[in-house]
């Protein structure tokens, strides 16, 4: 299909369906998938029979409640049970023409297969994405992430589909991505928000000065919260005179799932393909649109490995109102990982929250790390810090106006503020950034 390269939509009909409409569509998807589901996937079949629930109990996007949840667990607990790709597919192998996994950073890698129309889909919501953030034909475009495995890798596929020069960096050393971004001069790239800082930083001291030698105009963002922190996003684009936009996604359904438009007011996830519930934490209740939960999604049109009510992990809520953008699909705002919350003094504490201080406060690089212990039975955290080779400031005053900032901002104040000199924090990666160590005896996952 022809399309207008100075219109902002990929899709404008589909980006802006009233709601009314785009939950019809959503209805017809649901009970088409679930039946799918029932009747081709064993563990689905046997768990919706357990659960007294049945197909046809779906007559209304609401009903979906009624269906018992799955979760991380499911996944690996009937992982390779009767077939290699387990219980969950709903296809045969020989349908699947991509798999990718998960991490396993909270146990087993689990495999998420794709049939080619799944894939294919996939790709077509990732070329939206990229339009969406201002991708066109005449942009040069920098894949910097991993290939091997990973979900994400693919979606420069869907660079290459809106017709944008691809280059599949992949996960390169520093010193060879310079040397890729200064001689074939990309004009958007995709990384972690930990890298795009980390990467900034060492093309300063290489002597390349990323706004005046560099092409770089946008950088998309993923794997990490920071393009969503308002103070970290506009450190990352004052360093490199480039707009950062964030990107969401699960290995559970497919590369981006989500991502930010031009308003930058949390992110649009593609409601064609995710039914989205928030519930309470604890008790799994359904909470109303705009309430702050766990996210629960239920694929709507993939079907190698239909996910119906699976719950992420993620805590966030979703924004069903129309975006200034003129898009209607919602926009999920994430406040970190179940697991990595911890609770101080009865607030509720994310890793995301003490960043957004860190990362703004003057005479610090904004690398940070996070203790969770446990003392006289009390959760306590403390905070490690860097200095600027600048600051001229004693480290107890440094440590003191941390620690006073975060009091101020999140309502607990820390244990400790230990301040290092800067390049001794040893948190910086070439990919995500580990900042959190959790010292408590209980089990916990961060």
């Amino acid at each position: 299909m022809s399309r207008d390269i100075n219109s902002k939509y990929w899709n404008e009909e589909l980006e802006t369906l009233p709601r009314e409409e785009l939950e019809k569509r959503q209805l017809e998807d649901l009970k088409e998938i679930v039946k799918f589901a029932y009747d081709n996937a064993p563990y689905y079949k046997r768990s919706f029979d357990e659960a007294g629930v049945k197909p046809e109990d779906i007559n209304e996007l609401s009903d979906i409640r009624k269906f018992p949840f799955i979760d991380k667990r499911t996944q690996r607990d009937t992982q390779g049970v009767g077939s290699f790709l387990g219980e969950l597919c709903a296809v045969p192998e020989e349908e699947v023409v991509f798999i990718s996994t998960s991490s396993g950073s909270t146990g087993v890698p689990t495999v998420s297969p794709f049939t080619k129309k799944d894939f294919d889909e996939f790709q077509e919501t990732e070329s939206r994405w990229f339009w969406q953030i201002g991708m066109r034909p005449t942009d040069r475009y920098l894949h910097g992430l991993n290939f091997s495995l990973y979900v994400g890798g693919p979606d420069v596929i869907g660079a290459q589909n809106l017709g944008a020069l691809s280059i599949w960096g992949g996960t390169l050393p520093s010193e060879r991505l310079l040397f890729v971004l200064k001689t074939y001069q990309p004009t958007i790239m995709w990384t972690s928000p930990s890298y795009a800082w980390q990467l900034g930083e060492k093309a300063l001291k290489a002597g390349i000065d990323p706004k005046k030698d560099l092409s770089i105009r946008k950088i998309i963002v993923a794997g990490e919260l920071g393009g969503s922190i308002d103070s970290t996003r506009k450190a990352i684009e004052d360093l490199w005179g480039a707009e950062i936009f964030d990107f969401y996604g699960l290995s559970d359904i497919f590369g981006a799932c989500a991502a930010m438009c031009e308003e930058k007011d949390g992110l649009h996830i593609a409601e064609d393909h995710i039914l989205v519930e928030t519930v309470d934490i604890n008790t799994g209740e359904v909470l109303p649109p705009g309430e702050t939960g766990e996210l629960v999604y239920t694929t709507l049109r993939k079907h190698a490995r239909p996910l119906i009510r699976f719950r992420t992990g993620d805590i966030g809520r979703i924004d069903t109102s129309v975006c200034k953008c003129g898009r209607t699909h919602g926009r999920i705002h994430i406040n970190g990982r179940k697991d990595d919350m911890f609770i101080i003094s009865a607030v509720n504490v994310f890793p995301s929250d003490i960043e957004a201080v860190v990362r703004d406060l003057k005479g610090i690089t904004g690398e940070y790390r996070i203790r969770v212990f446990e003392d006289n039975f009390a959760c306590k955290y403390s905070v490690e810090i860097e200095r600027n080779e600048d600051n001229t400031e004693k480290d107890e005053e440094i440590a003191e106006r941390v620690s006073i900032s975060l009091k101020s901002r999140i309502g607990v104040k820390p244990h400790s503020v230990t301040v290092h000199k800067y390049g001794e924090l040893d948190t910086r990666s070439e990919h995500k950034s580990s900042r959190v160590i959790d010292e408590r005896k209980g089990d916990y996952v961060i």
